[in-house]
C-alpha cells in the first residue's frame, strides 16, 4: 500500500478497508486481518492500523468479537455506499461542475 503525505495514514487504511467491502473483495462476516497481521503486511505501526479499526468500529463498518478479532458488519457496504453518494454528491460533482465551467464546457450541450 502507498500512502499520500497529504492525508493521515490511519484514515488511508480505513479508506482501503471500505473501498476494499464496496469493490466486494471483503464481505460482510468475514474476518479481517488483526491489527498486527495487517501492520505487518503494510508495513506501518500496529497503533496506526488499531486507529483505523477504532474509526471503522465506530462508524458500525466493523466490529469486534473479543478474542476472535475483528469482521466487517453486515450492513457495512450500506453504510459505506451511503458516505460515499453524500461525499460524490457534496465534493466531487460541485468540483466537476465547476472545473467544466473553468473550461468553457457547457454540460447542457454535453449530457442527454
Amino acid at each position: 500500500m502507498e500512502f499520500d503525505d497529504n492525508k493521515p495514514i490511519y484514515i488511508q487504511i480505513a479508506d482501503n478497508i471500505a473501498g476494499r467491502i464496496l469493490s466486494g473483495e471483503l464481505k460482510p462476516g468475514e474476518r479481517i486481518p488483526s491489527v498486527r497481521e495487517w501492520g505487518g503486511n503494510i508495513g506501518v505501526n500496529p497503533n496506526t492500523v488499531a486507529r483505523s479499526y477504532e474509526l471503522l468500529s465506530n462508524k458500525g463498518i466493523i466490529f469486534n468479537q473479543r478474542g476472535i478479532g475483528y469482521f466487517i458488519a453486515a450492513d457495512a457496504l450500506d453504510i459505506i455506499s451511503s458516505a460515499e453518494r453524500t461525499k460524490f454528491i457534496q465534493e466531487e460533482i460541485p468540483a466537476f461542475v465547476e472545473r467544466a465551467r473553468l473550461l468553457g464546457i457547457d454540460l447542457k450541450q454535453h449530457i442527454q
